[in-house]
């Protein structure tokens, strides 16, 4: 879809429902400002398009997901502090601000009313984790290598791979051990801490391919369905049993009255596939 593609990011419906959103800014997918800028608002037009209902994240080079930060554009951005305000408290407050403005970029697909599978291959460091942390599903190609590169460069991961990488791993050892050291780690290695859910076998095409396909049999479900279970997946993750119980119960009252259930369940008994309408577009900000 050239209408949501921009310089650094490239959108494209290679399936019914479906979204590629891949990574294009050669050499190495290094990330500046303009670069996350345009990723969130891109994601955001994305969670807007009604015959979406799975986004699928990848990288358009061939040996590269993303390097990480482009550190010529965060010197630059170091730099800059010196022209904010003298006092360190206010200086503090001005950098605060920028660095949520980051993490609201490279949350954007967790924002995204539909699920967004990650399909990893080649360098995938820094950044890269903060990235993909922030999707439903991550696969990997066997070729994929991954680093919490950050204290390498002097400061603790404060774009979201500390916050959301112990809650998607099963290993806290090993995340410290990974985030202390800023080591390699392999495809093999992240799917035994939980932060990938398939390897596949080669690259670029073949992680995007096995991506599609999943993306493909997502994309066949009741679209209430699917974005109601993100939504109160991402929920139970940070709150309890009991308030998650809570929740669901008062969003169900709304969605069980969905035509979706009866099209869900007169394909089940006709053995037919089901059709559903496309989810409506939200109101626009007053």
């Amino acid at each position: 879809m050239a209408s949501l593609s921009g310089k650094f990011v490239k959108v494209s419906l290679p399936k019914p429902h479906v979204a590629l959103v891949e990574l294009s800014r050669a050499p190495v997918n290094a990330v500046n400002s303009a670069f996350w800028l345009e990723f969130d608002q891109i994601v955001e037009k994305i969670g807007q398009e009604t015959d979406i209902r799975v986004v699928v994240l990848a990288s358009s080079l061939p040996k590269f997901f993303t390097a990480g930060i482009d550190w010529h554009d965060s010197v630059t951005s170091i730099q800059d502090f010196e022209n904010y305000d003298k006092d360190p408290a206010r200086r503090a407050l001005q950098i605060r601000s920028s660095i949520l403005a980051f993490q609201r970029a490279i949350s954007a697909t967790e924002r995204c009313p539909v699920p967004v599978i990650a399909a990893v291959h080649g360098i995938a460091l820094g950044l890269a984790i903060d990235m993909i942390t922030a999707c439903d599903i991550r696969y990997a190609a066997a070729n994929t290598t991954f680093s919490i590169k950050e204290v390498d460069v002097g400061l603790a991961a404060d774009i979201g791979t500390l916050a959301r990488l112990p809650k998607v791993t099963g290993n806290q050892s090993l995340i410290n051990e990974l985030t202390y050291t800023s080591r390699n780690f392999s495809a093999a290695e992240a799917k035994e801490i939980g932060l990938i859910s398939k390897i596949v076998d080669g690259g670029r095409e073949e992680v995007i391919e096995e991506a599609l396909k999943l993306a493909e049999v997502i994309a066949s479900k009741s679209p209430i369905a699917v974005t109601g279970s993100k939504h109160m997946l991402l929920h139970s993750r940070d709150h309890s049993v009991e308030d998650n119980l809570q929740y669901v119960a008062s969003w169900n009252g709304g969605m069980l009255q969905t035509s979706d259930l009866k099209s869900s369940v007169q394909a089940a008994l006709t053995k037919k596939k089901a059709t559903y309408v496309p989810l409506g577009k939200p109101f626009s900000k007053l």
